[in-house]
């Protein structure tokens, strides 16, 4: 009897040295988080920025995305905009009185952009009383651009994309590669969408 309490003592020892091995391995090498797998599951180079109130240019930008094989990223107010905002009849809608001050800076709900991650960036805006929204300075000025190439695509209910390129590559920091941006409307093809990049050169 004693040589068998001995024999189960052993036993449980050697399983129970096992088990710590084993837990021991689990702590030295967890399971990636879901965060983690999605951040390395991304092999794109291009990344599409939109900033978007009534879905026109979210249209756009998703349908560049699908075309191009892209990323996406949602550029978002901390302060969202309203359809009451965008009232061109109205001098103290929030918009106008934004889009009449060059320095107005509204501000970002988020800084997340990956921006390091990535060669190519498309920033998709539409275009508010002939201009991008102020917005979108925000967001230029709130990174650094060294060695991407940067273009910009916007929507628009009736003006042209105007000098809205210029006026972005302006308010870049670091030296980037700017190429021409052009006007879609929320119903371009990813054929058009890819004929036009490929133009690009980059």
């Amino acid at each position: 009897m004693r040589k068998m309490g001995i024999l189960l003592l052993t036993m449980l020892f050697v399983f129970g040295v096992v088990g710590c091995g084993g837990a021991g391995k689990a702590e030295e090498n967890p399971a990636p988080s879901k965060e983690e797998q999605k951040a390395n599951s991304s092999q794109s180079k291009i990344l599409v920025a939109y900033f978007s109130v009534t879905g026109h240019t979210k249209a756009l930008a998703e349908t560049t995305a699908k075309a191009l094989g892209a990323d996406i990223y949602e550029i978002r107010p901390e302060k969202p905009y309203t359809s009451n905002d965008l009232n061109y009849n109205d001098e103290t809608t929030r918009a106008t009185v934004e889009q009449k001050n060059n320095q107005a800076r509204p501000a970002l709900a988020d800084k997340n952009a990956n921006i390091g991650a990535y060669e190519t960036v498309i920033i998709a805006h539409p275009i508010w009383w002939g201009q991008e929204p102020r917005i979108i300075d925000t967001f230029v000025e709130s990174y650094v651009f060294t060695g991407k190439n940067i273009t910009n695509i916007c929507t628009s209910g009736g003006s042209d994309i105007g000098t809205t390129t210029e006026s972005l590559q302006k308010l870049t920091k670091g030296k980037a590669n700017w190429k021409q941006g052009k006007l879609f409307t929320p119903q371009s093809s990813e054929s058009e969408i890819k004929t036009w990049f490929s133009g690009l050169g980059i």
